[in-house]
């Protein structure tokens, strides 16, 4: 013999209603289990308490553990993600702090570049992996990657040269115009016009460089100095098309290894023409440089991209001069004129814009 079915009561159904989330799924639970217990339990209604029962246990640990290990999984990602920052800023600071070396090291710009490029390949061989990114061979190479290690030379001698030439923020603010000949390189490339936009964005480039500049006179140093700038600016807007091809067959890390190494090979001959010998506190200088700002700032950049989007790293990394123009002011005491700071803004939020531009242009549909 066998119970007619019951339903929960009004009553239940009440109680219910005011139960926090996890508490009212168990409890919907345990009521739904009395039901069914004694609707197929014998005459006995202890069978159907005990299923009851037994059901509320184990949804509410169910839930409980669901809660929990969603939070969990939460707090890791979120975890991740704030270590992966640090280590980003991290890395672009150490990029910015690169430039005060310049005035550190009594050196010619070809010396230091040689020095910087030759310690970091040996660096990047042991702290990266080469290759684990795409099961590449480790010592896969072709020549372009010779031709984009010649262009990271002349990149970095040009801005060394522009930051012994006038200063750090000098340096540093020509460098930052490089997405300005990004944009007219790529539109070069596919052969179409700039749109109204792009217009306006060189004209804020151009308008902040002109502020830089205190007087227009090539006997003066900062205009020197810029003219410097913004040709490592340019040099790095063509290495950055080069990656751009270069990263559908290699990974990061065998980029950066081959470009340094490539670097300081091609730079080895004006080195050996030069005949400039650095001593003790040169040669450990260009050690930190190469190990610390170049290689060690290479490995947090690549692994922070693991768990940050490429559009966080560009705008992080658009922040260059401003770590760079806030270390100089530090530890060498140069202090930027208000056209410079001026010119500073304008330029830094021109390379901001763009690096928002790109990321809509990528994420908006067709």
């Amino acid at each position: 013999m066998y119970l007619p079915r019951s339903t929960p009561s009004m009553s239940d159904t009440a109680t219910l209603t005011r139960l926090p989330g996890a508490l009212r799924t168990a409890s919907s639970t345990f009521l739904a289990g009395r039901s069914f217990g004694m609707e197929f339990s014998p005459v006995f209604p202890a069978g159907s308490i005990a299923a009851g029962a037994a059901a509320i246990v184990t949804r509410a640990t169910a839930v409980a553990m669901a809660q929990w290990l969603s939070m969990t999984d939460r707090s890791i990602v979120s975890a991740r993600r704030t270590r992966a920052l640090a280590a980003l800023h991290l890395a672009v600071l150490l990029f910015g702090f690169a430039g005060l070396f310049g005035k550190w090291l009594p050196l010619p710009p070809v010396t230091i570049v040689f020095g910087r490029a030759a310690v970091a390949s040996i660096a990047l061989a042991l702290l990266l992996p080469l290759g684990d990114e795409r099961g590449e061979a480790r010592g896969s190479f072709e020549w372009k990657l010779a031709a984009s290690g010649s262009l990271l030379a002349l990149h970095w001698v040009a801005f060394f040269e522009a930051i012994q030439t006038a200063s750090v923020a000098v340096g540093l603010l020509g460098f930052a115009s490089f997405p300005l000949f990004v944009l007219i390189l790529e539109a070069a490339l596919r052969q179409r016009r700039l749109r109204f936009v792009e217009w306006a964005i060189a004209a804020l480039v151009t308008g902040g460089l002109l502020l830089v500049v205190p007087e227009f006179r090539w006997q003066n140093r900062t205009v020197q100095g810029l003219s410097w700038g913004i040709l490592s600016g340019f040099t790095f807007a063509l290495l950055a098309i080069a990656n751009r091809t270069l990263a559908t067959r290699h990974s990061a890390s065998t980029i950066a290894f081959w470009q340094n190494a490539c670097a300081a090979v091609c730079l080895l001959p004006l080195v050996a023409f030069t005949a400039v010998v650095p001593d003790a506190r040169a040669i450990l200088l260009l050690v930190v440089l190469g190990v610390v700002c170049t290689a060690l700032a290479h490995t947090l950049f690549i692994r922070s991209l693991r768990a940050l989007s490429a559009h966080t790293a560009s705008v992080v990394a658009a922040l260059e001069p401003v770590y760079g123009i806030a270390l100089a002011l530090l530890l060498l005491g140069e202090t930027p004129p208000p056209r410079t700071l001026a010119g500073a803004v304008l330029i830094i939020g021109a390379a901001l814009y763009v690096t928002e531009r790109s990321r809509r242009a990528i994420c908006s549909p067709g």
